[in-house]
Protein backbone atom coordinates (compact mmCIF):
# COMPACT_ATOMS: atom_id res chain seq x y z
CA UNK A 1 0.00 0.00 0.00
CA UNK A 2 1.73 2.98 -0.98
CA UNK A 3 1.15 6.31 1.01
CA UNK A 4 0.41 9.79 0.02
CA UNK A 5 3.78 11.91 1.09
CA UNK A 6 2.21 13.83 3.69
CA UNK A 7 0.98 10.30 5.22
CA UNK A 8 4.56 8.86 4.78
CA UNK A 9 5.73 12.35 6.84
CA UNK A 10 3.57 11.61 9.48
CA UNK A 11 5.10 8.15 9.75
CA UNK A 12 8.55 9.81 9.71
CA UNK A 13 7.68 12.49 12.35
CA UNK A 14 6.33 9.35 14.61
CA UNK A 15 9.83 8.19 14.70
CA UNK A 16 11.53 11.03 15.57
CA UNK A 17 12.52 11.79 11.88
CA UNK A 18 12.56 15.99 11.50
CA UNK A 19 10.37 17.16 8.87
CA UNK A 20 9.09 20.52 7.56
CA UNK A 21 5.28 21.95 9.34
CA UNK A 22 3.17 21.83 7.01
CA UNK A 23 -1.24 20.70 7.05
CA UNK A 24 -3.38 19.06 4.36
CA UNK A 25 -6.02 20.75 2.69
CA UNK A 26 -8.92 19.25 -0.04
CA UNK A 27 -10.37 22.57 -0.50
CA UNK A 28 -9.19 26.33 -1.77
CA UNK A 29 -10.32 27.69 1.73
CA UNK A 30 -8.73 24.95 3.57
CA UNK A 31 -5.67 25.43 1.61
CA UNK A 32 -5.33 29.09 2.56
CA UNK A 33 -5.95 28.75 6.23
CA UNK A 34 -3.19 25.84 6.20
CA UNK A 35 -0.79 28.35 4.93
CA UNK A 36 -1.66 31.18 7.24
CA UNK A 37 -1.33 29.04 10.09
CA UNK A 38 2.18 27.16 8.64
CA UNK A 39 3.39 31.21 8.17
CA UNK A 40 4.50 32.25 4.52
CA UNK A 41 6.58 31.37 2.08
CA UNK A 42 4.64 27.89 1.36
CA UNK A 43 4.93 25.17 -0.82
CA UNK A 44 1.83 24.27 -2.20
CA UNK A 45 2.22 20.21 -3.15
CA UNK A 46 0.01 18.34 -5.09
CA UNK A 47 -0.49 14.94 -3.10
CA UNK A 48 -0.54 11.75 -5.43
CA UNK A 49 1.13 8.69 -6.42
CA UNK A 50 2.99 9.41 -9.30
CA UNK A 51 6.22 11.27 -9.75
CA UNK A 52 7.09 14.60 -11.67
CA UNK A 53 4.72 16.47 -9.56
CA UNK A 54 6.98 19.18 -10.08
CA UNK A 55 7.41 18.91 -13.54
CA UNK A 56 3.57 19.03 -14.15
CA UNK A 57 3.06 22.26 -12.70
CA UNK A 58 2.41 20.37 -8.91
CA UNK A 59 4.41 21.90 -6.86
CA UNK A 60 4.26 25.53 -6.49
CA UNK A 61 5.74 28.19 -4.09
CA UNK A 62 3.41 30.78 -2.45
CA UNK A 63 4.62 33.83 -1.12
CA UNK A 64 1.51 35.66 0.43
CA UNK A 65 -2.41 34.52 0.12
CA UNK A 66 -2.93 35.73 -3.08
CA UNK A 67 -0.48 33.15 -4.62
CA UNK A 68 -1.47 30.29 -2.46
CA UNK A 69 -5.08 30.66 -3.54
CA UNK A 70 -4.44 30.86 -7.07
CA UNK A 71 -1.65 28.15 -6.69
CA UNK A 72 -4.34 25.74 -4.72
CA UNK A 73 -7.19 26.70 -7.58
CA UNK A 74 -5.09 25.43 -10.28
CA UNK A 75 -3.50 22.43 -8.38
CA UNK A 76 -6.92 21.10 -6.91
CA UNK A 77 -8.14 18.88 -9.77
CA UNK A 78 -5.21 18.94 -11.58
CA UNK A 79 -4.74 15.52 -14.18
CA UNK A 80 -1.02 14.45 -13.23
CA UNK A 81 -0.67 11.30 -15.33
CA UNK A 82 -3.90 9.76 -14.44
CA UNK A 83 -3.96 10.40 -11.18
CA UNK A 84 -6.80 13.40 -10.07
CA UNK A 85 -5.06 16.16 -7.29
CA UNK A 86 -7.63 15.87 -4.49
CA UNK A 87 -5.24 16.65 -1.14
CA UNK A 88 -2.94 19.11 -1.16
CA UNK A 89 0.34 19.02 1.13
CA UNK A 90 0.51 22.58 2.76
CA UNK A 91 4.22 23.32 3.88
CA UNK A 92 6.55 25.74 5.16
CA UNK A 93 8.94 26.56 2.52
CA UNK A 94 12.68 25.39 3.17
CA UNK A 95 16.23 26.99 2.62
CA UNK A 96 18.23 24.37 1.37
CA UNK A 97 21.99 24.02 1.90
CA UNK A 98 22.34 20.27 0.23
CA UNK A 99 20.02 17.68 -0.82
CA UNK A 100 21.07 13.90 -0.24
CA UNK A 101 18.90 10.57 -0.63
CA UNK A 102 18.00 7.86 1.74
CA UNK A 103 16.39 4.99 1.32
CA UNK A 104 15.72 1.38 3.35
CA UNK A 105 14.17 -1.54 1.47
CA UNK A 106 14.08 -5.49 1.30
CA UNK A 107 17.08 -6.71 -0.85
CA UNK A 108 15.54 -9.99 -1.72
CA UNK A 109 18.69 -11.62 -3.66
CA UNK A 110 20.80 -10.92 -0.51
CA UNK A 111 17.67 -11.25 2.07
CA UNK A 112 18.63 -8.36 4.02
CA UNK A 113 17.37 -5.03 4.57
CA UNK A 114 19.63 -2.54 2.30
CA UNK A 115 20.18 0.83 3.36
CA UNK A 116 20.85 3.15 0.22
CA UNK A 117 22.56 6.35 0.51
CA UNK A 118 23.43 9.36 -1.50
CA UNK A 119 25.28 13.00 -1.30
CA UNK A 120 23.01 13.39 -4.99
CA UNK A 121 20.03 14.13 -3.86
CA UNK A 122 17.07 15.57 -5.40
CA UNK A 123 17.14 13.63 -8.18
CA UNK A 124 16.33 9.98 -9.73
CA UNK A 125 18.38 7.30 -7.98
CA UNK A 126 18.43 5.30 -10.86
CA UNK A 127 20.37 8.65 -12.14
CA UNK A 128 22.81 8.49 -9.69
CA UNK A 129 23.30 4.65 -9.87
CA UNK A 130 24.28 5.00 -13.34
CA UNK A 131 26.55 8.55 -13.48
CA UNK A 132 27.79 8.14 -10.25
CA UNK A 133 27.87 5.08 -8.80
CA UNK A 134 30.50 5.46 -6.45
CA UNK A 135 28.51 8.07 -4.61
CA UNK A 136 25.78 5.95 -3.94
CA UNK A 137 26.23 4.39 -0.58
CA UNK A 138 25.10 0.45 -0.71
CA UNK A 139 24.95 -1.14 3.04
CA UNK A 140 23.50 -4.62 4.44
CA UNK A 141 21.94 -4.73 7.91
CA UNK A 142 21.87 -7.58 9.88
CA UNK A 143 17.85 -8.26 10.13
CA UNK A 144 18.60 -9.56 13.90
CA UNK A 145 20.82 -6.71 15.41
CA UNK A 146 19.01 -3.74 13.30
CA UNK A 147 21.05 -0.57 12.38
CA UNK A 148 23.24 0.32 14.87
CA UNK A 149 24.53 4.18 15.36
CA UNK A 150 28.09 3.50 14.51
CA UNK A 151 26.96 1.52 11.08
CA UNK A 152 24.57 4.93 10.08
CA UNK A 153 27.58 7.11 10.87
CA UNK A 154 29.81 5.20 8.74
CA UNK A 155 27.48 5.25 5.97
CA UNK A 156 27.09 9.17 6.62
CA UNK A 157 30.97 9.55 6.07
CA UNK A 158 31.28 7.13 3.32
CA UNK A 159 29.23 9.08 1.58
CA UNK A 160 30.72 12.00 1.67
CA UNK A 161 28.37 14.34 3.85
CA UNK A 162 29.50 17.43 5.36
CA UNK A 163 31.29 16.85 8.29
CA UNK A 164 28.99 19.18 11.06
CA UNK A 165 26.24 17.25 9.35
CA UNK A 166 27.29 12.89 9.82
CA UNK A 167 25.93 12.96 13.36
CA UNK A 168 22.26 14.35 11.55
CA UNK A 169 22.66 12.29 8.43
CA UNK A 170 23.03 8.77 11.20
CA UNK A 171 19.99 9.94 13.34
CA UNK A 172 17.97 10.15 10.49
CA UNK A 173 18.76 6.77 8.83
CA UNK A 174 18.46 5.09 12.69
CA UNK A 175 14.55 6.59 12.43
CA UNK A 176 14.05 5.66 8.13
CA UNK A 177 15.28 2.18 9.43
CA UNK A 178 13.22 2.31 12.22
CA UNK A 179 10.11 3.35 10.35
CA UNK A 180 10.73 0.74 7.76
CA UNK A 181 10.52 -2.17 10.38
CA UNK A 182 8.21 -0.69 13.23
CA UNK A 183 5.48 -0.15 10.66
CA UNK A 184 5.98 -2.98 8.16
CA UNK A 185 7.33 -1.14 4.93
CA UNK A 186 8.40 -2.41 1.86
CA UNK A 187 10.24 0.74 1.18
CA UNK A 188 11.01 4.05 2.93
CA UNK A 189 12.71 6.76 1.15
CA UNK A 190 13.60 10.34 0.99
CA UNK A 191 14.56 12.55 -1.51
CA UNK A 192 15.91 15.35 -0.89
CA UNK A 193 16.76 14.47 3.13
CA UNK A 194 17.73 18.24 2.81
CA UNK A 195 20.61 20.03 5.27
CA UNK A 196 19.32 23.86 6.21
CA UNK A 197 21.77 26.72 6.64
CA UNK A 198 21.25 26.14 10.06
CA UNK A 199 22.54 22.70 9.73
CA UNK A 200 19.45 21.06 10.48
CA UNK A 201 18.38 17.69 8.82
CA UNK A 202 15.15 17.09 7.67
CA UNK A 203 13.24 15.11 5.29
CA UNK A 204 11.56 17.11 2.44
CA UNK A 205 9.82 14.45 0.33
CA UNK A 206 8.18 11.37 1.49
CA UNK A 207 7.90 7.72 -0.06
CA UNK A 208 6.58 5.08 1.50
CA UNK A 209 5.09 1.70 1.27
CA UNK A 210 3.88 -0.63 3.26
CA UNK A 211 3.34 -4.48 3.28
CA UNK A 212 -0.82 -4.54 2.82
CA UNK A 213 -0.76 -8.05 4.11
CA UNK A 214 0.90 -6.73 7.53
CA UNK A 215 -1.98 -4.21 8.23
CA UNK A 216 -3.53 -6.26 10.88
CA UNK A 217 -0.91 -5.15 13.11
CA UNK A 218 -1.04 -1.73 12.84
CA UNK A 219 -4.82 -0.67 12.94
CA UNK A 220 -3.84 3.21 13.04
CA UNK A 221 -2.26 2.82 9.46
CA UNK A 222 -5.39 1.26 7.68
CA UNK A 223 -7.32 4.41 6.63
CA UNK A 224 -4.39 5.49 4.38
CA UNK A 225 -3.80 5.52 0.90
CA UNK A 226 -4.79 7.17 -1.79
CA UNK A 227 -8.51 5.63 -1.80
CA UNK A 228 -9.97 8.31 -3.83
CA UNK A 229 -7.61 7.52 -6.95
CA UNK A 230 -7.59 3.58 -6.74
CA UNK A 231 -8.78 1.73 -9.67
CA UNK A 232 -12.22 0.91 -8.78
CA UNK A 233 -12.20 -2.63 -9.68
CA UNK A 234 -9.23 -2.67 -7.38
CA UNK A 235 -10.97 -1.15 -4.74
CA UNK A 236 -14.12 -3.55 -5.36
CA UNK A 237 -12.44 -6.28 -5.48
CA UNK A 238 -10.48 -5.68 -1.80
CA UNK A 239 -13.74 -5.31 -0.41
CA UNK A 240 -14.95 -8.36 -1.67
CA UNK A 241 -11.47 -10.32 -0.06
CA UNK A 242 -10.30 -11.17 -4.03
CA UNK A 243 -6.78 -10.81 -4.86
CA UNK A 244 -6.89 -8.79 -8.02
CA UNK A 245 -4.29 -6.44 -9.56
CA UNK A 246 -5.69 -4.64 -12.47
CA UNK A 247 -2.44 -4.70 -15.39
CA UNK A 248 -2.31 -3.15 -19.00
CA UNK A 249 -3.53 -6.47 -21.25
CA UNK A 250 -6.04 -7.40 -23.00
CA UNK A 251 -6.42 -10.90 -21.63
CA UNK A 252 -7.85 -11.66 -18.03
CA UNK A 253 -6.02 -14.19 -16.01
CA UNK A 254 -7.52 -16.38 -13.16
CA UNK A 255 -6.12 -19.34 -11.47
CA UNK A 256 -5.70 -20.46 -7.80
CA UNK A 257 -2.64 -19.99 -5.45
CA UNK A 258 -0.61 -16.83 -6.33
CA UNK A 259 2.14 -18.69 -8.17
CA UNK A 260 0.21 -20.37 -10.60
CA UNK A 261 -1.26 -17.05 -11.37
CA UNK A 262 2.24 -15.65 -11.78
CA UNK A 263 2.84 -18.45 -13.75
CA UNK A 264 0.31 -17.98 -16.19
CA UNK A 265 0.93 -14.22 -16.50
CA UNK A 266 4.29 -15.81 -17.70
CA UNK A 267 3.78 -17.99 -19.85
CA UNK A 268 0.67 -15.71 -21.77
CA UNK A 269 3.49 -13.37 -21.95
CA UNK A 270 5.74 -15.42 -23.76
CA UNK A 271 3.01 -16.47 -26.09
CA UNK A 272 2.72 -13.08 -27.47
CA UNK A 273 -0.25 -12.02 -25.30
CA UNK A 274 -0.76 -8.91 -22.38
CA UNK A 275 -2.39 -9.82 -19.20
CA UNK A 276 -5.23 -7.52 -18.26
CA UNK A 277 -5.18 -8.35 -14.17
CA UNK A 278 -4.12 -10.86 -11.76
CA UNK A 279 -6.27 -12.55 -10.07
CA UNK A 280 -5.77 -15.37 -7.23
CA UNK A 281 -8.84 -16.83 -6.42
CA UNK A 282 -7.54 -18.63 -3.85
CA UNK A 283 -7.63 -22.77 -2.49
CA UNK A 284 -10.97 -23.85 -1.83
CA UNK A 285 -13.07 -21.43 -4.14
CA UNK A 286 -16.23 -22.26 -4.45
CA UNK A 287 -18.69 -21.26 -7.27
CA UNK A 288 -19.85 -18.23 -5.75
CA UNK A 289 -16.35 -17.06 -5.45
CA UNK A 290 -15.43 -18.07 -9.15
CA UNK A 291 -18.53 -16.45 -10.32
CA UNK A 292 -17.30 -13.14 -8.34
CA UNK A 293 -14.16 -13.28 -9.77
CA UNK A 294 -15.47 -13.54 -13.57
CA UNK A 295 -17.70 -10.66 -12.44
CA UNK A 296 -14.14 -8.47 -11.59
CA UNK A 297 -12.69 -9.36 -14.73
CA UNK A 298 -14.85 -8.65 -17.05
CA UNK A 299 -15.62 -5.14 -15.12
CA UNK A 300 -12.56 -4.06 -17.04
CA UNK A 301 -13.55 -3.28 -20.34
CA UNK A 302 -10.32 -3.41 -21.72
CA UNK A 303 -10.35 -7.30 -21.76
CA UNK A 304 -10.92 -9.07 -24.98
CA UNK A 305 -10.51 -13.08 -23.88
CA UNK A 306 -10.48 -14.87 -20.33
CA UNK A 307 -7.68 -17.86 -19.24
CA UNK A 308 -8.90 -19.77 -16.20
CA UNK A 309 -5.91 -21.75 -15.30
CA UNK A 310 -6.64 -24.24 -12.28
CA UNK A 311 -5.00 -26.98 -10.98
CA UNK A 312 -7.15 -28.63 -7.77
CA UNK A 313 -5.97 -29.20 -5.08
CA UNK A 314 -8.62 -28.10 -1.98
CA UNK A 315 -9.64 -26.21 -5.17
CA UNK A 316 -12.23 -28.52 -6.72
CA UNK A 317 -12.59 -28.86 -10.69
CA UNK A 318 -16.51 -29.22 -10.38
CA UNK A 319 -16.77 -26.59 -8.52
CA UNK A 320 -15.14 -23.83 -10.74
CA UNK A 321 -17.33 -25.53 -13.73
CA UNK A 322 -20.44 -24.82 -11.73
CA UNK A 323 -19.36 -20.78 -11.08
CA UNK A 324 -18.39 -20.47 -14.77
CA UNK A 325 -21.94 -22.11 -15.64
CA UNK A 326 -23.41 -19.53 -13.15
CA UNK A 327 -21.48 -16.43 -14.11
CA UNK A 328 -21.86 -16.78 -18.17
CA UNK A 329 -26.30 -17.18 -16.81
CA UNK A 330 -26.05 -14.21 -14.77
CA UNK A 331 -23.39 -12.25 -16.84
CA UNK A 332 -23.34 -13.20 -20.48
CA UNK A 333 -20.04 -12.90 -21.05
CA UNK A 334 -19.45 -11.72 -24.92
CA UNK A 335 -15.14 -12.37 -24.70
CA UNK A 336 -14.00 -15.93 -25.51
CA UNK A 337 -12.93 -18.21 -22.33
CA UNK A 338 -10.14 -20.41 -22.69
CA UNK A 339 -11.04 -22.87 -19.59
CA UNK A 340 -7.79 -25.43 -18.61
CA UNK A 341 -8.82 -27.84 -15.25
CA UNK A 342 -6.55 -30.36 -13.76
CA UNK A 343 -6.41 -31.96 -10.68
CA UNK A 344 -8.70 -32.69 -7.93
CA UNK A 345 -12.64 -33.56 -9.73
CA UNK A 346 -10.89 -32.06 -13.12
CA UNK A 347 -12.89 -34.99 -14.59
CA UNK A 348 -16.27 -34.02 -13.43
CA UNK A 349 -15.66 -30.23 -13.85
CA UNK A 350 -14.71 -31.13 -17.58
CA UNK A 351 -17.73 -33.19 -18.05
CA UNK A 352 -20.32 -30.58 -16.48
CA UNK A 353 -18.75 -28.01 -18.73
CA UNK A 354 -18.75 -30.35 -21.51
CA UNK A 355 -23.05 -30.78 -20.98
CA UNK A 356 -23.56 -26.97 -20.03
CA UNK A 357 -22.47 -26.43 -23.51
CA UNK A 358 -21.25 -22.87 -22.80
CA UNK A 359 -21.02 -20.36 -25.80
CA UNK A 360 -17.76 -19.21 -26.96
CA UNK A 361 -15.76 -21.72 -24.20
CA UNK A 362 -12.51 -23.34 -25.35
CA UNK A 363 -11.16 -26.19 -23.57
CA UNK A 364 -7.35 -26.55 -23.49
CA UNK A 365 -5.50 -29.78 -21.88
CA UNK A 366 -1.59 -27.56 -20.85
CA UNK A 367 -0.74 -24.18 -19.63
CA UNK A 368 1.24 -23.91 -23.35
CA UNK A 369 -1.79 -24.94 -24.79
CA UNK A 370 -4.51 -22.49 -22.83
CA UNK A 371 -2.29 -19.55 -23.40
CA UNK A 372 -1.97 -20.18 -27.13
CA UNK A 373 -5.11 -20.55 -27.63
CA UNK A 374 -6.45 -17.06 -25.14
CA UNK A 375 -3.74 -15.21 -27.03
CA UNK A 376 -5.11 -16.35 -30.59
CA UNK A 377 -8.75 -15.13 -29.66
CA UNK A 378 -7.99 -11.96 -28.19
CA UNK A 379 -6.51 -11.09 -31.42
CA UNK A 380 -9.72 -12.10 -33.00
CA UNK A 381 -8.08 -15.75 -34.72
CA UNK A 382 -9.64 -18.83 -34.77
CA UNK A 383 -9.01 -21.67 -32.73
CA UNK A 384 -11.16 -25.10 -33.59
CA UNK A 385 -14.38 -25.64 -31.84
CA UNK A 386 -15.39 -24.40 -28.87
CA UNK A 387 -16.86 -26.82 -25.94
Amino acid sequence: MDLLEYEGKQLFARHGLRVSPGRAATTVEDAVRAAGDVGYPVVVKAQVLIGGRGKAGGVKLAADESEARQHAQNILGMDIKGHIVRTLWIEHASDIASEYYASVLLDRSAKRPLVMFSVEGGVDIEQVAEETPEKLIRHHVDPLLGLSREEAVKIAADGGVDGDVVEGVADALVALYEVWTAEDATLAEINPLIVTPDREVRALDAKVSLDGNALYRHPENQSLSDSENEDPIERRAKEEGVQYVKLDGDIGILGNGAGLVMSTLDVVAQAGGSPANFLDAGGGSDAEKIKQAVELILANDAVKAVLFNIFGGITRGDEVARGLIAAFEDVKPSVPFVVRLDGTNDVEGRRLLDEAKLPNVYPARTMDEAAEKVVALAAGQPVGAAA
